[in-house]
């Protein structure tokens, strides 16, 4: 049965972890090639979907970046049951060339990152308990769809997410990758940008956080710094506290690219680390 720790909403929930198994075992089975098999979620876990997903829909037209607002538009994610992933790879696919890898949980991070090099994203497919829809301690269904699969919707994000893979396998000590991995949690999941003279948000994270959407501006602000993302750690429990803000999404995109574009062992060198 599912490891849940202690803490977790479905921790003492029998039928839900064998949900999350039975889940997991679609998503442990497929084998890349093969036609992505569907799940057939139960009306309770439609239920959640559909409410998480229209309570953050009506957040992001207040806090989202425009080119996230447009990106979700494009791919237009059902609202009233869990989308399929089939469904969800073949509109990627027609929109940025990205596709959907369906997996049993958590991957080995640097497996996670090189995927991205060659437009695949893995994806779990479980959903939150149903006790507390808007919370989840892990990342699920919703925020893999409305966190990142709406974002690689976008011409512009699917193009950083490929040279973030990219840069991810020129990262070849553990060192070299875990500043990598810092600055994508304070751009892809957690980076915000200055739009319309206020502070919105471009990452998954927050995208896909109900809480924490009306809490992030509460966070001290840094400006855009890759190097000082890169030396700052962050609890992946807690709401964050230092948040780095670039001037403007076109300032974000070309310090992003630039930064993925050269980054390797060398420069994680040059940029302070050890």
């Amino acid at each position: 049965m599912a490891e849940l720790p202690a803490d977790h909403p479905g921790f003492a929930d029998p039928d839900y972890r064998a949900r999350r198994d039975a889940i997991a075992r679609v998503g442990a089975v497929y084998r890349p090639g093969e036609p992505i098999p569907t799940v057939a979620y139960a009306p309770e876990e439609d239920a959640v979907w559909t409410l998480v997903a229209t309570e953050l829909e009506a957040k992001h037209q207040r806090y989202a970046v425009e080119e996230y607002r447009q990106a979700a538009a494009r791919l237009d994610l059902p609202r009233g049951a869990v989308p399929q992933l089939r469904d969800v790879d073949a509109r990627l696919a027609e929109l940025t060339g990205f596709h959907v890898r369906p997996v049993a949980g958590l991957v080995p991070t640097r497996d996670f990152y090189s995927s991205l090099a060659d437009r695949r994203f893995c994806s779990t497919q479980y959903i939150r308990h149903h006790s507390v829809p808007l919370y989840t301690p892990e990342p699920d269904v919703v925020h893999e769809l409305v966190g990142h699969c709406n974002m690689l919707a976008s011409p512009t994000f699917a193009e950083l997410y490929e040279l973030a893979g990219r840069a991810s396998r020129r990262a070849s000590t553990d060192a070299a990758l875990e500043f990598f991995s810092r600055v994508f949690w304070f751009t892809f999941e957690f980076g915000v940008a200055w739009e319309g003279g206020a502070l919105r948000t471009y990452g998954a994270g927050l995208l896909s956080s109900y809480g924490e959407l009306d809490a992030f501006r509460d966070a001290e602000i840094r400006p855009f710094d890759v190097r000082a993302m890169g030396s700052t750690a962050y609890d992946v429990t807690r709401y964050q506290p230092v948040l780095y803000a670039g001037r403007s999404m076109r300032h974000v995109v070309d310090e992003l690219s630039e930064f993925l574009a050269a980054y390797d062992d060398d420069a994680f060198v040059r940029l302070g680390g050890r």
